[in-house]
């Protein structure tokens, strides 16, 4: 597995490209800017998108996600608590930051808890992680998970948002992404990576 990351757009949201190397199969996750270096990286590496995967509905998360889709024909995946922010400036939050990202087309798959995604011999499964939104999730794979806005490095997501709730946000942290292996890489969608151990022991809002 290997993981490509850029960050892209006003608020420096990390845009990652997750392939399996025997294949050069590839997910988009969180491609919420600057679309078109996010094509050409993808062209140069000649890799076969199959998924765009979104971790939650915010604008800085989803703002590329129609022209990804339209170049490479690869379905949109969210939660449901979130689908609706593909298509609504107020539900995605761009609309009270005097942006605006236009429709970005209706999700090809909606996720649930538990779902599981190949990605040539890569399998992700589907954390829900609510709290930062109602949709918000993170996408574990081997060694690795895609935490969203969720769990930074040393912090935690915002949760004074629409949807938002602190208490579902420090349990989806505790129950979910804090029994994964201390081991497993953190790649957030601001900052920058860490691990779940080290998360557990210095992050101040876990401990």
């Amino acid at each position: 597995m290997k993981v490509i990351s850029m960050e892209v757009g006003p608020l420096s949201s990390n845009c990652y490209i997750l392939y399996c190397q025997h294949s050069n199969k590839a997910a988009v996750i969180d491609p919420g800017a600057e679309g078109e270096q996010i094509i050409n990286l993808i062209k140069r590496n000649k890799l076969d998108v199959r998924y765009i995967l979104l971790t939650h509905g915010h604008f800085d998360h989803i703002g590329a996600v129609k022209l990804i889709k339209e170049e490479f024909n690869a379905p949109a995946a969210i939660h449901v608590e979130d689908a609706g922010c593909l298509n609504d400036s107020s539900m995605n939050l761009s609309f009270y930051m005097g942006m605006d990202i236009g429709s970005q087309g209706a999700a090809e798959k909606i996720l649930e808890d538990g779902d599981r995604l190949c990605i040539g011999n890569i399998e992700l499964k589907v954390l829900h992680t609510p709290g930062h939104s109602r949709g918000s999730v993170s996408f574990a794979a081997p060694g690795a998970v895609f935490t969203g806005d969720a769990l930074f490095c040393g912090s935690i997501g915002r949760s004074d948002f629409p949807g938002g709730n602190y208490k579902e946000l420090i349990h989806s942290i505790t129950d979910k992404l804090m029994t994964l292996d201390d081991n497993t890489i953190v790649y957030p969608g601001h900052g920058p990576a860490s691990t779940i151990g080290r998360e557990r022991l210095t992050n101040p809002f876990i401990r």
